[in-house]
């Protein structure tokens, strides 16, 4: 079976839930999918990986706004700029923050 630092966290789930002995019929409820499905995730959970997941980074607008911000331009000033509300600006700057993190973690 592949680690379960690659298993994507529905087969996390799914695993951990026939690791209790809860029913395939009522994982397949619990997660909203046919009993069918949680069996092919079930298989495929052992279907080597070919390596670690992709390392998530900021995206190119994320690292943008992390820098103007370290410049010290406002939300509003950078939301003019690429034409996007300050609103848009904080949620983009929060996400790039978040993603560093992850980065700092792995």
């Amino acid at each position: 079976m592949t680690e379960p630092a690659m298993l994507r966290p529905v087969e996390r789930r799914v695993l951990a839930m026939r690791d209790e002995g809860v029913d395939i019929d009522e994982i397949a409820r619990r997660i909203d999918r046919s009993p069918g499905h949680v069996e092919r995730v079930i298989v495929w959970t052992e279907i080597p990986r070919a390596g670690r997941p992709a390392r998530r980074s900021p995206t190119a607008l994320g690292r943008r706004v992390l820098a103007l911000r370290a410049e010290g331009e406002s939300h509003d000033e950078i939301g003019e700029r690429f034409r996007r509300g300050p609103k848009y600006i904080r949620q983009v700057e929060g996400l790039a923050h978040y993603t560093q993190g992850l980065e700092l973690l792995t």
